[in-house]
């Protein structure tokens, strides 16, 4: 025989949502914001960053409590609200992998905030970004500043394959030959190396043995300047 009660608290369950009241609300609104302008501080130091992104990482905490609480214990409007967001598609633009960390670190925000876990939400915060920021001013991860990117021109006549090689041996580390381009109606190469200066020699004096080299064309000798990563 079917337990009336036992359907009757079956209901309850699957159809009673969390009650937000009017005062949790507004302080889980205000820790949002704060820590919102908390992230998009942290991030964008030595770093530079538009008004638009940093609005976003500071407004998308709060974006995401506010859905969170919506959902909150609500089967229908969790389904209406995700299918609203799958509509919802990133464009591919310039940016960086420190963006993409920046915008998972305001949404986790806003879920501990929309779920009233405030005092998670602050800790969280606070060991991410100032852990970022030490990072940041840090040289950790940081390409070594005797990394260079050296552009020579050479005539036809020259063999490119080794034709630096002694002075890369006198004045580098390591030296590789990444492209080879031909200009002025095949009359000369261009070639472009990765080269990394050992730090008790002279880069004059490896520009002036290669000029002697190349019978005095261009040498361009550059800071490698790593490629943007898109989003």
């Amino acid at each position: 025989m079917l337990n009336i009660t036992t359907l009757t608290e079956t209901i309850d369950l699957t159809s009673t949502s969390t009650v937000m009241t009017t005062g949790t609300f507004i302080l889980c609104t205000i820790v949002s914001l704060v820590l919102g302008a908390v992230i998009a501080f942290s991030f964008s130091i030595k770093q530079k960053t538009s008004k638009s992104f940093t609005l976003t990482l500071a407004l998308l905490p709060l974006i995401v409590q506010v859905v969170i609480m919506l959902v909150n214990g609500n089967l229908g409007t969790g389904v209406a609200v995700m299918g609203a967001f799958s509509l919802v598609r990133f464009r591919s633009i310039p940016g960086n992998a420190r963006d993409i960390c920046a915008i998972f670190l305001s949404m986790a925000v806003g879920l501990a905030t929309g779920t009233n876990h405030l005092l998670l939400a602050v800790i969280f915060t606070a060991v991410v970004c100032v852990i970022g920021i030490i990072y940041t001013l840090s040289p950790f991860g940081e390409t070594g500043s005797n990394e260079k990117m050296l552009s020579v021109i050479i005539p036809e006549s020259l063999d490119y394959t080794d034709v630096f090689n002694d002075i890369f041996d006198k004045y580098t580390k390591s030296a590789k030959l990444v492209s080879v381009k031909t200009t002025h109606m095949g009359s000369l190469f261009k070639l472009t190396y990765n080269i990394v200066i050992k730090s008790d020699v002279s880069e004059k004096e490896m520009i002036d043995e290669i000029r002697c080299r190349n019978g005095n064309l261009e040498i361009t000798c550059a800071q490698v300047i790593s490629e943007q990563e898109k989003l």
